[in-house]
């Protein structure tokens, strides 16, 4: 048992229908519930003032959509300890942990407290060097930063630095440095490693390298790595998929593992790599068995 959760805020994502209706329903079924007594607010996940105001007072933020919406709660609760519980309405998604219908089924419980929380790694990053007035300057991430080109056209090249030593200047579409989370995400689509969910390290994977000189490489928890563009005016900064900041010939991003981590709350203990090998379509027809209803954790 965690402990039970008196305040609950539900994200939903703006523009999916279902989810800002099942919000609606949840919120309504929360304060009904007999002997509850709890408080549930509900706001858009974009919305930086509602989806924030009552964040000091939560204990548990329960999230409607898929991993965009579950990333953006994980960095809008710094610096506050609160779960994360995402639910998936009807994508694809690495970070929730349960359906619609199997959320009904468990709310019961998740309220109470059952469940355990899967801490994760998130990165620290800090920009420097950026023409543009409303970059940012630090941010927390949790799945990956992207140094990247702005357009198709030809490739960019970035000089990648590791604990001050340039261990290249890799001439490619881009550039990501993924935590474990982010593993499974672009870095996977562009040929990186898995890691294991709990993993601390970094992975700095090149997308689409000129000549396939460059390869990925994973980094020990401690690593700081420096990205700087080469090419200018060609290049552009993504944190979390969010946002597309030109790079000058100045601009430098660093990358570091965050003091802070997401904490997801999770019902089941399906293996990871059983979790893995359903979401990618890698069993096929094999039906491998699972502790959790549908099969879908």
């Amino acid at each position: 048992m965690i402990g039970e959760y008196s305040t609950v805020g539900i994200y939903h994502h703006p523009t999916h229908l279902p989810a800002r209706e099942f919000a609606e329903q949840l919120r309504k079924h929360i304060e009904s519930e007999e002997g509850g007594g709890r408080a549930v607010w509900v706001a858009s996940a974009f919305d930086p003032v509602a989806s924030t105001r009552d964040l000091p007072d939560t204990d548990l933020l329960i999230c409607l959509g898929g991993d965009g919406t579950v990333l953006r709660a994980a960095r809008a609760v710094i610096p506050y300890a609160i779960p994360i519980l995402g639910v998936d309405m009807g994508r694809v998604a690495f970070l929730t942990e349960c359906t619609a219908p199997q959320l009904s089924e468990r709310l019961p419980q998740a309220l109470q407290g059952h469940g355990r929380i899967e801490e994760r790694a998130m990165i620290d990053v800090r920009m420097s060097g950026f023409a543009v007035a409303d970059a940012p300057r630090h941010v927390q991430a949790l799945n990956d930063v992207i140094v990247g080109r702005r357009s198709v056209g030809r490739p960019i090249a970035v000089n990648v630095h590791v604990d001050d030593d340039l261990i290249g200047v890799i001439t490619a579409d881009a550039v990501i440095v993924a935590t474990a989370t982010g593993s499974t995400g672009y870095s996977l689509s562009a040929g990186g490693p898995v890691l294991h969910p709990l993993s601390r390290s970094l992975v700095v994977t090149p997308v689409a390298s000129h000549l396939a000189t460059a390869a990925p490489i994973v980094l020990p928890d401690n690593a700081v790595i420096d990205l700087s563009a080469v090419t200018e005016g060609t290049t552009a900064l993504s944190i979390d998929g969010q946002g597309q900041h030109e790079m000058s010939g100045t601009s430098t991003v660093r990358v570091k593992r965050s003091s802070h981590v997401a904490r997801l709350l999770r019902f089941w203990d399906d293996p990871f790599y059983e979790q893995l090998g359903r979401r990618l379509g890698w069993l096929g027809d094999a039906t491998a068995p699972s502790s959790s209803p549908e099969g879908d954790p």
